[in-house]
């Protein structure tokens, strides 16, 4: 086992005090009855395994990460954390099989995940139910804290990232039309598109065509071929990872050299690994990037590359890093483990000092915090801006 560094240690000793709405409150045990000294268990639920499996494992490692290092700091209200883990498969039905699973069976008193908007909307009614507070690590479509007041997330929203997108488009690449390729499955998908388009035509672009794939198809050349006839000046695909690759390949057997544009789900390894060429130069906004950030960012990076031989974390896995530390913070700062006390605490979370930037959640229970805008450059993902609320 790996010494720990006392990274997680400083932050603790801060959170719950300086500048954190409502102060430092008695870390008393008040946790359903629980015995002082029993571990808090935490779930999660991620698409560990399937067509998004590099979302969930990401995620995994920053949220296991953290869990080691506040354990490695003595743990919140004198007990460790206990993490529990379910795997999604990337499917629908999975998430309400594994969070009810998680609640009834395990106990926890807190769920993190998912990633996808979608399964995160098959799970937050459940922990709403349950009165379990659920924090998403990097769902990003409007309606997963809709659900209720125990749905919180640490991640921007569509509206933010649609405008980010539709400003890049229309002021730094010129864009005066854009085609739309939307994963009519997808509830990520569907969102990010309305904002952008919203934003893009506000701004005096045209939307020269918009179609639809589903998530998972293999063969897009006939709906590429249509874009292609459109003659747009960009394309903006928001979408996963894996379809983006394929869809810009396609694009390019098919002779239609625009730049391609996504959003946050479009960060993967796989990207590159499935594109190659094909996705050289193409643009993404995104919840981090290594090269920029605070001590606290640099620090991450430091201990991520220290704990997972040597990878380099990607937004999804601070996200979840940060997921965990916010959820740390309201425990503390409740004094509970009780649902109802801890939503309170992270609904007055303000100005949280968190590895992808400083966090206040809203009164929406979403994030407000910057995006980064990153083009595939040599294979790898080169920072090009940072774009605040």
């Amino acid at each position: 086992m790996m010494t720990r560094p006392n990274f997680f240690l400083t932050a603790l000793l801060a959170i719950g005090c300086a500048g954190m709405s409502g102060g430092c409150k008695p870390s008393a045990v008040e946790s359903k009855g629980e015995a002082a000294g029993e571990p808090i268990k935490i779930g999660q639920f991620a698409s560990l395994t399937g067509k998004e499996a590099t979302f969930g494992i990401s995620s995994d490692e920053g949220t296991t990460l953290a869990v080691e290092e506040i354990n490695a700091a003595g743990g919140v209200l004198g007990r460790k954390l206990k993490l529990l883990t379910e795997d999604t498969q990337s499917k629908p039905g999975e998430p309400a099989t594994v969070v009810n699973k998680l609640i009834a069976r395990d106990g926890v008193v807190a769920i993190l995940g998912e990633v996808a908007s979608s399964r995160s909307l098959e799970a937050a009614p459940i922990c709403q139910q349950s009165q379990i507070p659920m924090i998403s690590p990097s769902s990003t479509n409007p309606k997963v804290t809709e659900v209720g007041d125990y749905i919180f997330r640490v991640c921007f929203i569509d509206p933010f990232q649609g405008t980010v997108m539709a400003n890049f488009a229309r002021k730094t690449l010129q864009a005066k039309t854009v085609a739309v390729f939307t994963d009519a499955k997808s509830d990520y998908s569907k969102g990010l598109a309305k904002f952008f388009k919203e934003k893009f035509v506000a701004n005096g672009g045209t939307i020269a065509v918009e179609l639809d794939y589903n998530g998972g198809d293999k063969d897009f050349k006939a709906q590429l071929t249509a874009i292609k006839a459109a003659n747009p000046d960009a394309v903006f695909v928001p979408g996963y990872y894996t379809d983006a690759a394929l869809i810009c390949v396609q694009a390019k057997q098919l002779g239609l050299n625009v730049p391609f544009m996504g959003g946050d789900g479009w960060e993967s390894e796989k990207l590159v690994e499935i594109g190659r060429e094909a996705v050289e130069g193409q643009y993404f906004s995104t919840h981090y990037h290594p090269d920029v950030g605070s001590e606290q960012s640099k620090q991450f990076l430091q201990h991520y590359r220290a704990r997972w031989q040597g990878k380099t974390p990607d937004a999804l896995a601070a996200c979840a890093y940060d997921s965990v530390i916010v959820l740390a913070d309201a425990f503390k700062r409740a004094g509970s483990t009780e649902g109802p006390k801890v939503r309170d605490a992270l609904a007055a979370t303000k100005d949280f000092a968190a590895v992808t930037g400083n966090i206040s959640i809203d009164t929406h229970r979403d994030a407000s915090k910057a995006a980064v805008i990153l083009q595939v450059k040599d294979g790898k993902y080169k920072y090009l801006e940072t774009v605040a609320p």
